[in-house]
């Protein structure tokens, strides 16, 4: 596997991108991994690195970005937070993955049996961890659906607050980021989501025949595609 330069990130699309993490996530899945020489990669980056992509998911011990997609040393930008929230230092870290280093897509990646998101779902308060989950709760008023058991004792009802959790966080990095909004309007970069099953390794993208869009909301109904 080539050590990414950036000529090669240049001719990476949207598209691209996103079926070199599929594909690498089903090397993972079947225990395929590419056979690397991370430290030749350690050398041939140290003087400049060129990520396809950035993921932003959880800091679930489960969920390593690298491990789940099968990359390497310099392929990937790795945002890792407690139920991948978005905050004003994570936008920034994204615009300068996709506006300054040149990434071409950005996942949100959620998982199954998420404690943060379990955590929402109980309305935990303690420490600092009360500001991080006040983020979440808004997927857990959100949800409708489940009206008997609104607790972390229902799996489906955490499940379906994951799922929204997630494509809030694609709607907060529009609406809060005009320069990564302007890159998914011009076809620079796609943004998708999708979630991690922590039981069988498989990641599956939402909105997946969409491929990439700008997220769906009352206000805007509009999807683009990019190539």
């Amino acid at each position: 596997m080539k050590t990414l330069t950036k000529e090669l990130q240049a001719a990476i699309t949207p598209k691209m991108a996103l079926d070199l993490l599929k594909k690498g996530n089903d090397r993972f899945v079947n225990n395929l991994k590419v056979n690397r020489n991370l430290l030749g990669q350690a050398n041939e980056t140290s003087d400049g690195q060129h990520p396809f992509a950035v993921i932003l998911s959880c800091i679930d011990s489960r969920t390593s970005a690298e491990l789940i997609f099968d990359q390497g040393l310099g392929d990937i930008f790795s945002i890792r937070i407690a139920g991948n929230i978005i905050n004003e230092d994570i936008l920034g870290s994204m615009e300068f993955a996709c506006k300054v280093a040149g990434a071409k897509i950005i996942v949100v990646l959620g998982h199954t049996k998420c404690g943060a998101v379990r955590g929402a779902c109980d309305h935990v308060e303690m420490g600092n961890l009360t500001t991080l989950l006040s983020k979440i709760q808004p997927a857990v008023y959100d949800e409708k659906s489940e009206t008997v058991n609104r607790s972390s004792n229902n799996p489906a009802f955490v499940e379906k607050v994951a799922k929204i959790n997630v494509k809030r966080t694609v709607n907060a990095i529009i609406e809060r980021s005009p320069i990564l909004k302007e890159m998914v309007e011009d076809r620079s970069i796609g943004i998708v989501s999708g979630s991690y099953d922590v039981g069988n390794g498989e990641v599956v993208f939402y909105e997946d025949k969409s491929m990439f869009y700008m997220p769906y909301s009352e206000n805007n109904k509009q999807a683009i595609k990019l190539s």
